[in-house]
């Protein structure tokens, strides 16, 4: 990463339970400034000034509340594997106040991806982390360096783990090449999609069937906002 994007924040190594240190990128949260709703209209052609895409999730949900820094400096984290069409992942981490999930730390694990997917390695480092702080896994993000934005069978499978787990988790699809949709936020229908991954014993890319109740398999995220006030840590593990 280039030293001018270090020069923004400031950087330190902390010692996690992991067996190597940690460098860990603290943002402080600015002034009070007002937090706004995500819709899927401001993936389109950069961000929309719209409030409202009319979207109904298909249960009743707490609100998840991200930085405003968290996907532009995943992108930047991502920016060498992107150059080589390599995907990208890492782990959102969230505390629970008022009902609303507050997303504080990015976890970058070590990993092993393709143009086409990403797999977390050791997972106890991502899970010493969560552990330590007290947070929820309250999903995921990765970059599609290539293709369009959208969720592939194997992410569906991947968010499946996360939402069985916490019903707000979320799929950040970041897509820099995409010229319709940047990025997408996303999460399985439920009962739906939920249902219709919790009988599939495939793995690998394979086709999905619709769910019986004629919902999509996946939908837009539609209680998820963007918190300027959010202090952000990324813990880069690898």
């Amino acid at each position: 990463m280039a030293a001018s994007y270090f020069l923004q924040i400031g950087v330190h190594t902390v010692t996690q339970f992991s067996p190597s240190p940690t460098i860990s990128c603290v943002y402080n949260a600015p002034h009070i400034a007002e937090v706004s709703r995500i819709t899927s209209a401001d993936s389109v052609h950069g961000h929309s000034s719209s409030s409202s895409d009319g979207s109904t999730p298909s249960r009743v949900l707490k609100d998840v509340h991200i930085s405003a820094r968290l996907m532009d400096d995943f992108l930047a984290l991502a920016r060498d594997n992107t150059d080589k069409d390599l995907e990208t992942c890492g782990v959102l981490g969230a505390f629970l106040r008022g009902g609303i999930f507050h997303v504080t730390t990015l976890i970058i694990p070590k990993q092993e991806s393709t143009s086409s997917s990403c797999q977390a390695l050791y997972e106890e480092e991502i899970f010493s982390i969560q552990h330590e702080q007290s947070l929820f896994p309250v999903g995921w993000i990765h970059t599609h360096p290539s293709q369009s934005c959208f969720m592939s069978s194997v992410d569906l499978h991947t968010q499946f783990s996360y939402q069985v787990m916490v019903p707000e988790a979320i799929a950040i699809v970041m897509a820099p090449t995409d010229t319709t949709r940047s990025y997408g936020i996303f999460r399985l229908s439920d009962p739906g999609g939920m249902s219709i991954l919790k009988e599939c014993q495939e793995t690998g890319f394979h086709p999905h069937g619709e769910p019986a109740d004629g919902s999509p398999i996946y939908e837009h995220c539609s209680n998820v906002y963007v918190n300027p006030n959010i202090r952000l840590e990324i813990c880069d593990l690898r």
